[in-house]
């Protein structure tokens, strides 16, 4: 992974990467499983397609207030993508540079939600009457990375957060997680031969014991084809509510990426192929299917 100590998006994205890692077993274990078999050296050897954060659509948070931050860093916004059944908004960045990531951040339509759900969330970000981002200095990586760790209201009830999940999974997700990193995304192609489709490092994946989200397919495939995605569920883990109960809730998951060729470029040797050569973006009916990584029904079904 790319690391300049001075630069503060690489501060940034490295200290979000490490929490990440230390709470997602599947991260490491993936990595050693590449390491046991060859495929790479090293973690660094890995190209991270995209980070992906979820938010709330309320006055002063969401995106417009959460992608100051990279549009500061020199991301550029792109493309949107409405997600009706799960009542998201969502828009994709390009990175300043192709060894960065690209970054992908939904907000959940709050004002969709029931009554009863809207009360809830309200309840615990009304303390919110300005945008945090604007109160941060931008040009130190360290506070900023801090303020991503930093939680904007207080933990919910279990009464709370369950009575969210009952409604919308990723009110539920984003009201006890706040801007956790949701997940990062190994790009396939970039693997040497033998791991670098979906299927061959999908096989991988289930023969050391990572479970793959079966939703809309094991593989999602964009409908031009050049674009194909799978991802693992997410672990539960035991988290402490403010009325002292615990339960086992969703946390991050880890995502694949395989990026075709686009046919104009479709003749290039394979060794001159650059990442502006393949296809780029996202897709509305595959996001939607790998949010689902974090769903109940995904992580405790078959």
């Amino acid at each position: 992974m790319h690391f300049d100590e001075n630069n503060p998006l690489d501060i940034v994205l490295n200290d979000l990467f490490e929490h990440y890692r230390q709470n997602v077993a599947d991260v490491d274990n993936i990595t050693k499983g590449l390491l046991d078999k060859g495929v790479i050296t090293s973690q660094d050897d890995i190209v991270n397609d995209h980070i992906a954060f979820r938010t709330l659509g309320i006055p002063h948070l969401g995106i417009q207030s959460f992608e100051k931050l990279f549009l500061k860093y020199g991301y550029t916004k792109r493309d949107y993508y409405y997600f009706e059944g799960k009542k998201l908004d969502a828009y994709w960045y390009s990175p300043p540079a192709a060894y960065y990531p690209r970054i992908f951040v939904s907000e959940l339509r709050v004002a969709d939600l029931s009554g009863t759900a809207q009360a809830i969330i309200s309840r615990y970000t009304k303390g919110i009457t300005s945008d945090p981002v604007d109160g941060l200095d931008l040009k130190k990586g360290n506070a900023v990375a801090d303020f991503l760790q930093t939680p904007l209201w207080d933990l919910p009830t279990s009464e709370d957060y369950q009575a969210l999940l009952a409604e919308s999974e990723y009110a539920a997700w984003v009201i006890y997680n706040r801007y956790y990193l949701n997940h990062y995304t190994i790009s396939i192609h970039e693997l040497k031969d033998g791991y670098n489709t979906l299927e061959e490092f999908n096989s991988f994946l289930t023969g050391i014991g990572v479970k793959l989200n079966t939703s809309g397919g094991v593989i999602k495939t964009s409908d031009d084809g050049l674009l194909r995605q799978s991802s693992t569920v997410s672990a539960l883990y035991k988290a402490e509510f403010a009325d002292g109960r615990s339960l086992e809730i969703a946390g991050s998951y880890v995502e694949f990426a395989e990026r075709s060729v686009l046919p104009e470029y479709k003749d290039i040797p394979k060794e001159q192929i650059q990442p502006h050569h393949r296809r780029d973006g996202f897709e509305t009916n595959n996001a939607d299917k790998i949010f689902e990584s974090t769903y109940t029904t995904q992580i405790k079904g078959s």
